[in-house]
């Protein structure tokens, strides 16, 4: 019997780390700081939601009618405009398929209109964009790729759609399995350093739709917001999902919010093939946190690599490096495809 986990597609390269980036936070901070940025030709459409808020999605390469659309979902405090999404829409589109990027509420550069925000069990967010791009596109083959927060979010919807799911297939990468065991995680040694970063940032989301509410006086949503209290002293992400997101969207404390929304309570129900790819010393993520096999579907597979870090997987020579993660995901849809 062959295991789903760590099982990789014989015709795919394995990953080699790129040699010039020792240890996990190198691989982890690349991306976001050292990788050349390329403008894509993007058209973006505001999708209106049920609550009367919007998400804005970025379509690139509008290929045949017919051919695949993928849907690609970044993570905390990214955008459309995230290095991996960019760089996955243009190796999707290099084989001649047709991507929307998600930005979650509040990220596409703009303040969403009402209290509630994003966070990683927002799946009704994600239903909705499937359910409208199955409208725009009916019968074209759709897929999902999701890092970090987008796929904790991604995984979840698909346990809770199961048999049901209307994606072709999916893939999640750097995923927070158990989102209270990762808010330890990135409390210990330089992941703080991460950690601080997210805390001012998720903060700052906060201000500035505070600011927004008074300016236009929107006196009820400027009370449900600042009903959660002071902003100050938010170190930790216990201390931010316990004061904000858990109040603010529906659950008893951050225990319950974690509870509610970790991916790995919903693995053994995904009906439709998925692809997982994590590495051991990912910095936000303990070892622990992932899953077993026994707690898989049998149509999940499950890379796990020794290095990576948190959406890295950086390969090649410093004057020409390579992403692993932009060749093996395309190429695992592909394969989707023609089976």
């Amino acid at each position: 019997m062959v295991s789903n986990i760590d099982s990789i597609a014989e015709d795919t390269a394995p990953f080699t780390p790129a040699w010039w980036l020792p240890g996990p936070h190198l691989q982890t901070l690349w991306g976001p700081f050292g990788r050349r940025h390329q403008a894509l030709a993007r058209r973006r459409e505001r999708l209106w939601l049920a609550d009367g808020d919007f998400l804005d999605l970025d379509w690139h390469a509008d290929a045949a009618g017919d051919a695949p659309l993928v849907l690609v979902l970044h993570g905390l405090t990214g955008s459309s405009d995230s290095h991996y999404v960019l760089g996955m829409q243009r190796s999707l589109a290099a084989q001649g398929w047709a991507s929307v990027a998600i930005n979650w509420r509040g990220c596409s550069g703009e303040p969403n209109l009402l209290p509630r925000a994003y966070h990683s069990g927002a799946s009704d967010d994600l239903a909705e964009v499937i359910a409208h791009l199955q409208i725009l596109h009916p019968g074209r083959p759709l897929y999902a790729v999701g890092y970090s927060l987008g796929g904790n979010v991604l995984l979840k919807y698909l346990g809770e759609t199961g048999a049901e799911c209307p994606l072709r297939g999916a893939a999640a990468v750097s995923v927070p399995f158990r989102l209270d065991q990762c808010a330890d995680r990135i409390g210990i040694g330089f992941s703080r350093v991460y950690q601080a970063h997210f805390m001012r940032a998720m903060v700052d989301y906060v201000q500035v739709k505070l600011q927004r509410f008074r300016h236009d006086g929107l006196t009820e949503h400027f009370t449900a917001l600042q009903r959660l209290g002071s902003l100050e002293g938010m170190r930790t992400f216990w201390d931010f999902d316990g004061r904000i997101t858990a109040p603010l969207h529906g659950y008893t404390d951050a225990d319950d919010y974690y509870r509610r929304s970790s991916s790995r309570y919903y693995l053994g129900a995904i009906a439709v093939p998925t692809l997982l790819i994590q590495a051991l010393d990912d910095p936000f993520v303990f070892p622990h946190s992932l899953p077993e096999e026994r707690e898989l579907s049998p149509t999940t597979r499950f890379e796990r690599h020794r290095r990576g870090g948190h959406v890295g997987f950086v390969e090649g020579a410093p004057w020409r490096p390579g992403y692993y993660l932009e060749r093996r995901i395309p190429a695992w849809l592909a394969s989707l495809a023609q089976s």
